[in-house]
Parts: structure tokens; C-alpha cells; sequence
């Protein structure tokens, strides 16, 4: 029997990157008015649809679950430089940028995406199933990280205010990278197969993967995709704060909302998956997305504060800590049985709106 011919990419997904990349040219630094704000919002949607189908391509060619790090190490690259322009830019009135970007991040991800994944997996296929063994680890690294970078600061007492002093802040910095380092190599090389799909039957009725050459390809598009979602999310921050300032909501809203739109190649990827009864992919994009959201921001932002003398503020107020706690609990008990129905669904989306209201109503 001949071997099936690899698929080529389809001329929409080689356009739009194109398209958004001048679109994103063509705002830059400028205040967009109503009409632009509608087409930055278009294009940031098609740049999302094509990173997430470059996203597959990749995946499909390397396999799990090195495509759902090649997503989420890619986009929290860029959302790291994101928030160091920000810390630059912004000095002193950016001391909280990194706290609040990271705290907005995992939760997100750990009520919202994984809430959605469970919800529209449960609906769609009544119990869905994953490896305890692939999510017990990462929920115990993100733990211990989201306490050594966002809590402590607050209760440490060489410093006032939730600050690290500069050897804290060092340490902290190499604790979380090698952390993270450590997760990559279990994920991708020692315990791989912990976070292979439980129903590795899927991966068959699946297309034949891309040679080298057009996955290669696709990587690269893939990151220009990724570079315009978070420029044309920046392009967009004017106009979401000028909103949320109308609606006398708290500043905070506005880099929750840049970063609900900046996980949005993940998040679609994710739901995408589990509809598809992918589920343990899905938690591998959402988890591996927090911890690198932790894992790579944090050790960045600890250089930039030490090596420009920039304060840096990471410690949370009770409100916000007793929120992540309570997302801990309840994600240890749902990824830690293997199995879950769209009732833990529905829990962590209600995680999700409590946090959304208290943004906006403190």
C-alpha cells in the first residue's frame, strides 16, 4: 500500500500571518480609533486560528508532548518580553507588571482553560480520562512555585513591603528556572511517556504528519502568528483601558484582559483537544503553560529588577492568595483521579467567575 502524501498547508494559513504582521506595522505606537479597534480585534482572531492550526502541524510532526511545549514555551517567550519592555518602560510605576501578568496567567489557565477543557470534554464524551501520573507532578511544581514567587514575598522580612531583598530575589530567579528545567526534561525525555494521551488510538485517526521541511515552516509561522496576537493585544491595551476606566472598574482589569487575549492560541488549542478526547494533551498545554509562565517570567524579571536596580513587588495582597489556594486545592483534587465528568468543570469555571467579579467588584 503507498504511503499517504503529507498534507500542505492550506493559503490561508500563509497569508494571515502576513496580513496580521501588517496590521500590527500599521498601529504601532498609534491610538486606534473605533473602526481600527474592530480590525485589530479581526486580525487578532484570524492570527490566533492560524497559530493554533501551525501549532498542530508542529505537534503532529514531533508528537506528544513536545508539540504542547513548543505552544506554550513559545508564547511565554514572548509574553515575558512583553512584560519586560513594560518594566523598562514603565520604571518604577511597574513594579507589580510581573506579579500581576503571572497571577492573572495561572489563573486563567488553571480555573478558565482547564474549566472549558473539562466542561466541553465531559459534554461531548461523558468521562474523560488522563494520567494521574503525568498531572500529580506538574500540579506539585506549579505549587511550590506560585508559593516561593507570589506568596512568600509577602511574609519575608528582609524587605518591607512583598519584596524579595536582591539575594532573595537572585535565588528565587535560579530556584524557579531549574524548576522548570527539571519539569522539561521529565516531560520530554525521562517520564515522556507520563504525559502521553491515555487513548493513544487517537493519534492514528489523525492526518499523516508534515515532512521536516513543512513543519519547520510552520514553526516559523507559527511565531510570527505568536508575535502579532501579543503586539495587536498591546495595540489593543489603550482602548481596553480607556473601557475599563469608563466603567470605573480597577486598573488590575486591564492586564487581565491582555492576558486573556495573549493565552488565547493555548486556550483554543486546549479546548480544541479535549473535544476531540485529547484531554490529557489539553492539561498538558494548560499546565505547561502556567508553569512556564512561572518558570521563564520569573527568573527574567529577577535580572532586569537586579541589573537595572527596577523595584519589583511580587508578593500578592490576602484576597488574591487565598483565591490561589483555593485553585490548588481544587485542581489536586480534580487532575488527581485520572478521571472527571463536567462537574469539575462547571467548579472550576465558578473559580473562574469569582475571579473575573472580584477583579472588577474588589
Amino acid at each position: 500500500m503507498a504511503a499517504k502524501k503529507s498534507p500542505a498547508l492550506p493559503r490561508w494559513s500563509l497569508a494571515v500571518p502576513i496580513i496580521a504582521i501588517a496590521v500590527l506595522a500599521a498601529v504601532w505606537g498609534r491610538t486606534p480609533a473605533v473602526w481600527l479597534v474592530f480590525t485589530i480585534i479581526a486580525t487578532l482572531i484570524a492570527a490566533v486560528v492560524a497559530a493554533v492550526h501551525h501549532a498542530e502541524v508542529v505537534a503532529h510532526r514531533v508528537g506528544e508532548p513536545f508539540g504542547s511545549l513548543v505552544l506554550a514555551v513559545a508564547v511565554t517567550i514572548i509574553e515575558v518580553s512583553l512584560v519586560v519592555s513594560l518594566m523598562l518602560s514603565g520604571g518604577t510605576s511597574a513594579s507589580t507588571v510581573a506579579r500581576d501578568t503571572v497571577f492573572a496567567a495561572v489563573m486563567i489557565v488553571c480555573t478558565g482553560v482547564i474549566g472549558l477543557c473539562l466542561l466541553v470534554g465531559g459534554l461531548r464524551h461523558h468521562v474523560i480520562a488522563f494520567r494521574v501520573e503525568g498531572t500529580s507532578p506538574v500540579l506539585a511544581t506549579l505549587a511550590a512555585l506560585v508559593t516561593l514567587t507570589l506568596v512568600l514575598p509577602t511574609y519575608t522580612t528582609s524587605t518591607p513591603g512583598p519584596t524579595f531583598s536582591r539575594s532573595q530575589l537572585v535565588f528565587t530567579g535560579l530556584v524557579s528556572l531549574t524548576l522548570y528545567g527539571v519539569f522539561v526534561f521529565v516531560q520530554t525525555v525521562r517520564h515522556r511517556d507520563y504525559f502521553l494521551p491515555a487513548d493513544v488510538g487517537n493519534e492514528a485517526a489523525h492526518a499523516p504528519p508534515a515532512t521536516t521541511r513543512v513543519a519547520l515552516f510552520s514553526m516559523g509561522l507559527l511565531l510570527i502568528c505568536l508575535v502579532a496576537v501579543v503586539g495587536l493585544a498591546k495595540a489593543l491595551s489603550p482602548s481596553i483601558e480607556a473601557a475599563v476606566i469608563a466603567a470605573e472598574a480597577p486598573a488590575g482589569v486591564v492586564g487581565i484582559a491582555i492576558a486573556l487575549l495573549v493565552l488565547l492560541p493555548e486556550s483554543w488549542a486546549a479546548v480544541r483537544a479535549a473535544a476531540a478526547n485529547r484531554v490529557q494533551t489539553s492539561i498538558n498545554l494548560a499546565l505547561g503553560s502556567a508553569l512556564a509562565s512561572i518558570g521563564l517570567t520569573i527568573p527574567a524579571v529577577a535580572a532586569v529588577s537586579v541589573l537595572w536596580d527596577l523595584p519589583l513587588a511580587l508578593g500578592l495582597p490576602a484576597k488574591e492568595v487565598i483565591l490561589l489556594a483555593l485553585t490548588s486545592i481544587v485542581a489536586t483534587l480534580t487532575l488527581g483521579g485520572g478521571r472527571a465528568t463536567v462537574l469539575q468543570g462547571a467548579v472550576h469555571l465558578a473559580l473562574f467567575a469569582v475571579f473575573l467579579f472580584l477583579a472588577i467588584v474588589p
